[in-house]
């Protein structure tokens, strides 16, 4: 996308306007003051009042105009500077002003200073997420040229076994597949990012897709439980998908979704009767590509695409307790209406 750019054209400075004003606001009674002294005066002498008034009058301007100053132009023109040196350093320059001069301006530059922790937020995410994503291909490319290249050098004089050119070939397989696990939570990941459309899913229609997905599982939904959720249906599965695979990756066979209310949001919450999450593992598992199944076709992006697209929908996730007897995840979403 091109750099938008203010049209070049001429426009009167902030400044100008207000001195502009407060120049005419003191003309005007100084001139009523010369004209009636002009017109009506009976002597030469300009009155004691006339004198005071038009001592007065200037001074109140400049009164006036520091107050303007201080409380309109000299925060403008910090912003201005602030702005300018975010854009040169980052983070360590999301700073808050000395003076906000006005309730008005004072909201102003708390919207930007959130905007800007956003987009540097943001920025850091994606160039942490390219190492990542760039690390998690580079093994499985690298295993493939490998194998390809030693299936290629092979010795017609020296063949290698039939055994040892199927495990090569076993490990392109393998390699490939796992590129393609990687590429579909890609995909996962960049929906979620998408401006999220507002909609609705029942918990029993999310269940009978699931038992469908993962017929080894047994899904439970209490009847007691809620049914509307506010998320669309293709979210939903994301969501409720990432969580059942990877409960049953870890050895559930079943999986209990339950809702609740705390006032404000509703919870769901899924809980599996897998062997738990070690203590060790518990404070990483939402970091981007951590897993412990990495041998067996992990990607460790689950959760975190999970986080993304309830995120994108107002909602969040977290870990709600875990130990021998399965692990249970709390899900906040707004309630549905």
């Amino acid at each position: 996308m091109p750099q938008l750019r203010v049209k070049p054209k001429w426009r009167p400075p902030l400044a100008l306007i207000v001195y502009a004003v407060l120049l005419t606001v003191m003309t005007l009674p100084a001139l009523a003051v010369l004209w009636f002294r002009l017109i009506a005066a009976n002597s030469n002498a300009m009155a004691p009042a006339e004198l005071t008034a038009l001592v007065i009058i200037p001074l109140l301007t400049l009164a006036v105009a520091y107050v303007l100053t201080r409380t309109l132009t000299g925060p403008i023109h910090a912003l201005i500077a602030r702005t300018d040196a975010i854009a040169r350093g980052g983070r360590a320059a999301i700073q808050p002003l000395d003076n906000y001069g006005t309730r008005e301006i004072a909201a102003l530059s708390q919207s930007f200073l959130d905007l800007a922790g956003k987009l540097v937020d943001h920025s850091d995410y994606v160039r942490s997420f390219a190492t990542h994503v760039s690390h998690e291909l580079k093994s499985p490319v690298t295993s493939i040229r490998g194998a390809a290249e030693l299936l290629r050098e092979d010795d017609i004089e020296t063949p290698m076994t039939g055994a040892e050119r199927q495990r090569f070939l076993d490990n392109i397989i393998a390699d490939t597949k796992r590129l393609d696990t990687l590429l579909a939570r890609l995909r996962d990941l960049a929906r979620a990012e998408l401006p999220a459309t507002a909609g609705k899913s029942s918990l029993a229609d999310i269940v009978t897709m699931l038992e469908a997905r993962f017929p080894t599982v047994t899904i439970t939904l209490p009847e007691r439980s809620v049914d509307l959720i506010a998320l669309p249906p293709d979210a939903a599965m994301i969501v409720f998908g990432n969580l059942a695979e990877n409960a049953l990756q870890h050895g559930a066979q079943g999986l209990t979704l339950e809702t609740g209310d705390t006032g404000h949001m509703m919870t769901v919450q899924v809980k599996d009767d897998g062997p738990g999450i070690p203590e060790g593992n518990r404070s990483r598992i939402f970091e981007p590509f951590f897993s412990t199944r990495r041998d067996d076709g992990g990607t460790g992006m689950g959760l975190g695409i999970v986080s993304a697209v309830l995120s994108a929908h107002g909602g969040s996730i977290r870990l709600h307790e875990t130990g021998d007897d399965g692990t249970t995840f709390e899900i906040l979403l707004p309630p549905a209406r």
